[in-house]
Order: structure tokens, then C-alpha cells, then sequence
């Protein structure tokens, strides 16, 4: 499981190193795979090979008369680019990418389970900033979840 927040800095060619302990559980739980990202509202979301399978599965299940389909398959399927980790765990995120999520130096990864995001510390600060009165409401409406 990805869990953590973790600040990193994105190179001039667009690398960046993926954290240490996300790469430990991408090769325990999924190999030596490569990474799908895609443009996820005002960042990135980074997929194992394994679980993008499946999300590319369940889409093909949907029907293709649906606009909602069709936008899900244009924006968050379309954008995706297969990343693979280099010898120092690095990526390249491809400059569409970096300047979808605003990616110039500083970078912040958000583990989110079984994918993470890779967002601009400045975004990513606003966002709390943004929600940060947010998540007690958000917390009393997953309370039928048993959290």
C-alpha cells in the first residue's frame, strides 16, 4: 500500500525520483511493471500496471453510447502515459503531464492506497488550504463505512 506524503524535486528534463518506500511496494506487490499516469483534476495519478488493468477493464464494460463513458475514457483514460522507473527509481513525467499538475520543482506524493498522486507542493498546498474544513464532514459521511 502507497500511504505518505513525500517532497521531492522534479529535474530540468522532467524526472523525478519516485519515494523509496513507494518503489519498495511497487516491486513486493507488482514487479519490476511500469507506472500509468494520468491527469487527474489539478494533479497526477499514478497507477502499478496491475491496477490500471483493471480500471481499463471495468471501462470496457461501459457503454459506449454513454457521454458519461466517453468523457471518463477522454480525459482519464486518454491522457495516460506508461512511465517506466529508471536504474535511480526516477520517472519521466512527459511535459504534457507536468504542465497539466503545474510540475516545475517541487513536488509533493500523496499515497492513496493502491495508487498515489504526484502534485506541485503549491497546488497541493492550496488544496489543503481549500478543504481544510472540509474533512469533518467528509469523515461523518464515511462513518456508514465503519470509519
Amino acid at each position: 500500500m502507497f500511504r505518505g506524503r513525500h517532497e521531492y524535486t522534479i529535474d530540468g528534463k522532467g524526472r523525478v525520483a519516485i519515494p523509496s518506500k513507494f518503489r519498495e511496494v511497487i516491486t513486493q506487490l507488482y514487479g519490476a511493471q511500469p507506472l500509468m499516469v494520468t491527469t487527474l483534476n489539478e494533479c497526477l495519478a499514478a497507477y502499478p500496471m496491475r491496477e490500471w488493468s483493471q480500471i481499463e477493464q471495468l471501462a470496457l464494460q461501459m457503454p459506449s453510447s454513454s457521454p458519461e463513458a466517453r468523457l471518463f475514457r477522454r480525459h482519464f483514460l486518454g491522457p495516460a502515459q506508461e512511465c517506466a522507473l529508471d536504474r535511480q527509481g526516477r520517472i519521466l513525467i512527459p511535459p504534457t503531464h507536468r504542465e497539466h499538475a503545474a510540475l516545475e520543482r517541487d513536488v509533493v506524493f500523496i499515497g492513496m492506497q493502491n495508487i498515489f498522486e504526484i502534485w506541485s507542493k503549491d497546488r497541493y498546498q492550496q488544496d489543503r488550504n481549500r478543504h481544510s474544513g472540509d474533512i469533518e464532514g467528509v469523515m461523518a459521511k464515511l462513518e456508514r463505512f465503519g470509519i
